[in-house]
């Protein structure tokens, strides 16, 4: 099935790879995987949503292996993590293997911002793609409305009496969107006049930075997910009191809001494989991992289960590490760092125009990048092998240079070409996935105990895994986390917030940078996720559009077809 040399002299975008795949009716997929008719609820023909009833039916089973698929530091050179996720799943399946990938749902503000979609790329695609990056089954279009009733309900509290006394001064609760839209970061809502409630300072958080994401990914149920809502704070008193959404009686109407969409979502890739894409918060952000449903419904119906982590190994492994697999109960069997030779000679100080041209010394330079990822998982116990994503301008001196690298620290490196030839491209990376996985060397632990101090577990974060020499939290944000701490929520992990593009908090420095120190601008309690978000640095929780957002190259043609969306 070989369809090109690399990915850069294919003709074909990934889009139009998408729209000319011989899809299967979804009921075919399901059927490979034992699910029943009676279980699915279709979105049309090649998508659908697993009934929570059938879910829970399947907890007596077996896990199958859980691989993780994570990355180096990104960088504007492009590294191809959910690329790599789906052709190691399809891979998987052509040595042999049962598996099923998980993935995040992509956010309507990338894909019309600048990072476009996030469905794979060239041969190594879930599919629908048009549909998978747009509204797919309208779960994000259900999480941004439950988010908002409650934003509604607490300002019309105020507006009829305030009988609990909330302080407008207070009110932490935000709305949300999923779009970017830099203009409602910070706004003064309720204008008009008397009857449309008090003026108070408000503001929106783009859909997959909020906290109802964060606890539609990781409950484990409907009771559970009534339950987190009903924990979440969104304000506190003139006494500095917690004002909860059970108090506003909101939790059952914003569960009833994600009754259907908590079931997982069943779509496949180009070669006909199963893949689960449900949920989506950013890791730059949030947790940055697919649903706990999903997951750990995928590994009750197969043997090999290739899940990813959003951006580097930093952010979304550390996370989906301490707080998915915490809460979950999961445990990795490996993990796949994926790079790219032309991100690592940029972290070895080469300037993006410079890249295709052969250098060694810069690639050797950068390679600290990706040994100091390997070095943290190896911190959390876990065996990782590196994949190579390869482009048209690696060379061969290059590519021996790499694995040489990566065998001095005892990792295994291979050279993969999905995107140009599928699963076939990265048969030899599945093999070596499984032959890691059936080593059994994985110790899974975690980074910290949950009885560590809130201040110490952000410490311990920023000194373990950046390299930082210490933290230098804002007043505020020191004075929070004591508050927090004394609150009795110090058992809780910590989601840290900030820029994706370094191990610190200044995102031009790239390599492996040491001693720096984070700076902590802001604490916010997720009471019902269950962490604590520390934002770091510059980072905003509602990103803008660029100056030329990718919205500007999508359209529709006359007969209906989606061009532009990557």
């Amino acid at each position: 099935m070989a369809r090109g040399a690399d990915q850069h002299k294919n003709p074909e975008s990934d889009i139009e790879i998408a729209q000319a795949a011989a899809m299967r009716p979804i009921g075919a997929i399901a059927d490979r995987l034992g699910i029943p008719d009676e279980a699915l609820s279709p979105y049309g023909r090649y998508k659908a949503k697993v009934a929570l009833d059938y879910v829970k039916s399947l907890k007596s089973r077996p896990n199958g292996k859980l691989v993780l698929v994570t990355a180096i530091t990104p960088t504007p050179a492009g590294e191809g993590k959910t690329t790599t996720t789906v052709g190691l799943g399809d891979a998987l399946n052509y040595i042999g293997k049962k598996a099923i990938i998980c993935l995040r749902e992509p956010s309507l503000g990338p894909s019309f911002g600048m990072k476009g979609g996030a469905a794979g790329g060239g041969y190594a695609q879930v599919v629908p793609m048009e549909d998978i990056n747009l509204h797919f089954t309208g779960d994000f279009h259900a999480i941004g409305a439950a988010n908002n009733l409650l934003a509604a309900m607490v300002d019309n509290h105020v507006y009829w009496g305030n009988e609990l006394g909330i302080d407008q001064r207070r009110v932490t609760w935000r709305r949300g969107l999923d779009m970017n839209d830099r203009a409602l970061r910070s706004i003064v809502s309720s204008l008009g006049g008397v009857a449309n409630g008090f003026p108070r300072e408000d503001g929106f958080d783009i859909t997959v930075a909020s906290e109802v994401m964060a606890i539609f990914c990781l409950a484990t149920d409907l009771e559970d997910l009534k339950r987190r809502f009903g924990n979440i704070i969104v304000a506190q008193t003139r006494a500095r009191e917690s004002v909860r959404a059970s108090d506003l009686k909101a939790a059952g109407a914003m569960a009833v809001l994600l009754k259907d969409a908590l079931a997982p979502n069943l779509v496949q890739t180009l070669e006909n494989n199963p893949a689960f894409i449900h949920g989506g918060p950013f890791a730059n952000i949030a947790h940055g991992c697919n649903s706990v449903v999903a997951t750990t419904t995928a590994l009750k119906l197969a043997d090999y289960v290739v899940t990813e982590a959003g951006f580097g190994a930093d952010l979304g492994a550390e996370k989906f590490m301490d707080i998915k697999c915490r809460k979950a109960g999961l445990a990795p069997d490996a993990a796949v760092v994926v790079a790219t030779v032309r991100a690592l000679k940029m972290h070895g100080g080469v300037a993006r125009d410079q890249l295709r041209a052969e250098n060694v010394p810069a690639l050797e330079a950068g390679f600290a990048n990706l040994a100091r990822h390997l070095e943290n998982l190896r911190g959390f116990g876990i065996p990782a092998v590196v994949s190579v994503n390869r482009f048209s301008a690696d060379t061969e001196a290059e590519h021996a240079k790499l694995k040489e690298l990566c065998a001095r620290i005892g990792v295994e490196a291979v050279i993969a070409d999905h995107w140009a030839n599928g699963g076939e491209g990265a048969a030899d990376l599945a093999r070596a996935v499984v032959k890691t996985v059936e080593k059994g060397e994985a110790k899974f632990k975690f980074l910290y105990p949950d009885e560590m101090p809130l201040r110490d577990k952000l410490k311990t974060i920023a000194q373990k895994i950046y390299r930082a020499k210490d933290i230098a939290c804002e007043p505020a944000a020191e004075s929070r986390l004591a508050e927090l701490q004394k609150g009795g929520f110090g058992n809780f992990p910590i989601c840290v917030a900030k820029t994706q593009y370094s191990f610190s908090t200044d995102a031009n420095l790239k390599g492996a940078p040491t001693d720096h120190v984070i700076a902590v601008r802001e604490v916010r309690l997720s009471a019902g996720a269950e962490f604590v978000v520390v934002i770091c640095g510059d980072l905003m929780t509602m990103p803008g559009l660029p100056r030329v957002p990718s919205a500007n190259s999508i359209d529709l043609t006359p007969d209906g077809r989606i061009t532009g969306l990557f």
